[in-house]
């Protein structure tokens, strides 16, 4: 009962708008406001970048991964190569990635730090998978894809969050869990000014199953979710995904070449989500 009652005032805080988030997302969020201006220009957004090292080093290291250097592109050295090759739209996904990141920087209990840090790597592995999903397969703007993978999570990193401060928050989770995640996640990502098409594939996600063959940007993150190979530290609701496996299968076996891409994204997206562990 007082779990439940620790949830519901977590709830009521969101819906009031009253999220609190760490000072270090400063310079993330001030980057996002300068690749929405429509007047931004390549020389603000390498001063912002160079002003924050850790965001950086994420730029040059994800201008380097496999995907981005598929062309034979010659290795970045440096934030102007890193820019110019990501793009606007992918830096921003790259800031927002801090962002949710940082959620779960402050929090002292081993035990939450250690989901929290398996909550990152399991984001960013889907997310590098979307973004190959998205590019080969779903044929949706695969930058979309991958912004989305990085923030369908964010409701768990603040809860890891507010769990620091709330022993047990998270121990034996009821069914009711999934819907206060739900509504935390819209609120946060309306905060965060997420694009609506977004916030309404992610908060879709829990209890939907994929479609066959697979299309849109909900079943590219089902699809990313499913292949990925790092387990989420956070219960997940049971997943209608995993009862289509079967019919999955069978259309894999009918498009060996879908079969193939899902087994190059995999490869690719292990470079990726690498880099954005930097």
């Amino acid at each position: 009962m007082e779990k439940l009652k620790d949830f519901a005032q977590i709830v009521s805080e969101a819906q009031r708008g009253e999220l609190v988030f760490p000072t270090s997302v400063n310079a993330a969020l001030s980057l996002q406001m300068t690749l929405a201006d429509p007047d931004c220009r390549d020389e603000d957004v390498m001063r912002k970048l160079l002003a924050e090292p850790i965001l950086a080093a994420r730029a040059v290291a994800l201008a380097n991964s496999a995907v981005f250097r598929s062309n034979g592109a010659a290795l970045a050295t440096g934030v102007r190569t890193a820019v110019m090759r990501l793009g606007y739209r992918n830096l921003y996904s790259l800031a927002a990635a801090m962002v949710v990141r940082q959620f779960g920087a402050r929090i002292r209990d081993p035990r939450l730090r250690e989901q929290a840090e398996q909550l990152w790597k399991y984001s960013a592995h889907v997310a590098a998978l979307a973004y190959v999903i998205a590019a080969r397969i779903t044929r949706i703007e695969a930058d979309t894809a991958l912004f989305a993978g990085i923030m369908h999570e964010v409701s768990g990193f603040y809860l890891l969050g507010r769990a620091d401060a709330i022993p047990g928050l998270l121990d034996d989770p009821e069914d009711w869990m999934g819907a206060a995640q739900e509504i935390i996640a819209r609120e946060i990502m309306k905060k965060l000014q997420v694009p609506e098409p977004v916030a309404l594939a992610i908060v879709s996600l829990r209890g939907a199953a994929v479609g066959i063959p697979p299309e849109g940007l909900r079943d590219t993150l089902l699809v990313a979710r499913h292949l990925c190979p790092v387990p989420s530290p956070l219960p997940q609701a049971q997943d209608p995904m995993l009862g289509r496996t079967a019919a999955l299968a069978g259309y894999l076996e009918q498009h060996p070449h879908v079969a193939a891409l899902l087994d190059e994204a995999a490869v690719q997206a292990k470079s990726m989500s690498a880099a954005l562990l930097v």
